[in-house]
């Protein structure tokens, strides 16, 4: 069964990695992208207001967007009953403890920072797709 994964990036480098990586990670994913914060919660409101199957299993969410940051998507996220069981992992290039903090604060279920090199970035999206697909049971997936 191929699961819903919503990526929050700007950085179209990093949208090309992510895809690469998710594609040789095995996993079946099918992966939707937003590039800004607004055009996040856009999609997302879309989805609450037909309370759409196709709700993601898992969001991939930058924190330094343009438009609304990251913490903005994370807290309408975990405001809204029918998006606030959706695992959010926070994936960034900050290592800041304040950033951190600021995150689990509203509840991102993870926070990992980016790694700089192509093959530590490659095997945290394999441990990425492994854990959320192989190791835990998501929410609404039987």
């Amino acid at each position: 069964m191929k699961r819903e994964i919503l990526i929050v990036e700007d950085n179209d480098g990093d949208i090309l990695l992510l895809q690469e990586a998710f594609e040789t990670s095995g996993c079946q994913w099918n992966l939707t992208i937003c590039k800004d914060g607004e055009q996040a919660i856009r999609h997302l409101a879309d989805l609450c207001a037909q309370e759409h199957h196709n709700r993601p299993d898992l969001i991939l969410l930058d924190l330094n967007l343009p438009r609304k940051n990251g913490l903005e998507v994370l807290e309408f996220i975990k405001e809204n009953g029918f998006l606030k069981e959706i695992p959010t992992v926070v994936f960034s290039t900050s290592s800041s403890k304040k950033d951190i903090d600021s995150c689990y604060q509203r509840h991102a279920n993870c926070y990992i920072t980016k790694p700089v090199d192509i093959d530590n970035y490659q095997r945290t999206i394999q441990a990425i797709c492994s854990f959320w697909v192989h190791t835990v049971q998501l929410p609404g997936v039987r």
